[in-house]
């Protein structure tokens, strides 16, 4: 049970963001390209990791072989192409809604790149719910705990009231380097047996957060 949140930072992909089959298809696309096996949507949940450039090498690319920058930039802009094939998560814009009535601050902090991360909230309509809206300035998704010490320091809130809610481990990574709570999403682009390692609370689905909230 989650009392005397105040403040809540969410992830956006995997999160409230449901990317994971695009972001599945577009890595197959990249390794098909490149002559490697594809992966399963249970494999790629088992593999991937931040920085992404590991993630790369788990899913078999040969990076003393290839420009990891030239690859990761054609998985971007493919990604960016088909991005809108995505759709909100199941429950986001009702949960996002829920919690600004209740008058419980928002925010996200993503390793998606600011400027498309403010335009694709912007035309889901979540923008105005959302306190600050914080991305990377590339698209090599690297740490975000930078970006989060930077954000916390926006946020007019005792760091015990303020919960993080992610879909990676490194969403839990940043929730200690911050001192905030954390939540993890098993629905999301890690698996629940890696989330687990966590040791907090881990749900399937975001409706399953109201619950903790009673």
């Amino acid at each position: 049970m989650i009392k005397n949140i105040r403040h809540i930072i969410w992830d956006w992909n995997g999160t409230l963001f449901d990317d994971v089959d695009l972001c599945v298809e577009n890595i197959n696309w990249l390794l098909k390209k490149y002559n490697y096996l594809p992966i399963t949507k249970e494999r790629y949940k088992e593999i991937f990791t931040f920085p992404v450039i590991e993630y790369y090498r788990r899913a078999g690319f040969n990076l003393e072989q290839l420009d990891f920058t030239k690859i990761g930039k054609e998985w971007m802009d493919r990604y960016e192409q088909k991005k809108y094939q995505a759709k909100l998560a199941d429950g986001a814009e009702e949960i996002v809604k829920i919690f600004f009535d209740k008058g419980i601050k928002q925010s996200i902090l993503s390793a998606y790149s600011e400027d498309t991360l403010i335009e694709i909230i912007d035309r889901f309509g979540l923008k105005n719910f959302f306190t600050n809206i914080v991305g990377l300035d590339n698209i090599y998704a690297e740490s975000k705990i930078n970006l989060g010490k930077r954000l916390i320091q926006k946020i007019d809130t005792n760091k015990n009231e303020i919960l993080l809610i992610g879909d990676t481990v490194h969403d839990f990574e940043v929730s200690q380097e911050l001192g905030c709570k954390c939540i993890l999403l098993a629905s999301g682009h890690q698996s629940r047996k890696e989330l687990e390692k966590c040791g907090v609370e881990v749900v399937d689905e975001l409706k399953d957060l109201m619950r903790l909230f009673v």
